[in-house]
């Protein structure tokens, strides 16, 4: 069984910074792809970034793409999600999210292809 546990969001200003990480538990957890998931009251959890078990690759939603950097550390089982030049609009929960297997080249942003969830952890941010 994997347990993924976020932590690090919090309330920040416009232009500020915050680094999230994930957590995570399970033996075979290091070989998971990885990604990072948000969502606002009321509508869809949405795609922020991935990256492929060995960190080669890594993957960003436009919206947040420059200004986020998704990075792991395997032999400490945890995924970070640095946030730069944060706006108002990147308010919301944020989910940490591994994959067994990603099916596609293609198919890193969608939420069907995560197996295990985080709790989530609150970003505000302030204008």
């Amino acid at each position: 069984q994997v347990q993924l546990v976020e932590s690090g969001g919090g309330l920040v200003q416009a232009g500020g910074s915050l680094r999230l990480s994930c957590a995570a538990s399970g033996r075979t957890v290091s070989s998971y792809a990885m990604g990072w998931f948000r969502q606002a009251p009321g509508k869809e959890r949405e795609f922020v970034a991935a990256i492929t078990w060995g960190g080669s690759n890594t993957y960003y939603a436009d919206s947040v793409k420059g200004r986020f950097t998704i990075s792991r550390d395997n032999a400490k089982k945890t995924v970070y999600l640095q946030m730069n030049s944060l706006k108002p609009e990147d308010t919301r929960v944020y989910y940490c999210a591994g994959s067994r297997a990603i099916s596609t080249a293609t198919s890193w942003k969608e939420a069907s292809e995560y197996d295990y969830w985080g709790q989530g952890t609150q970003v505000t941010v302030s204008s």
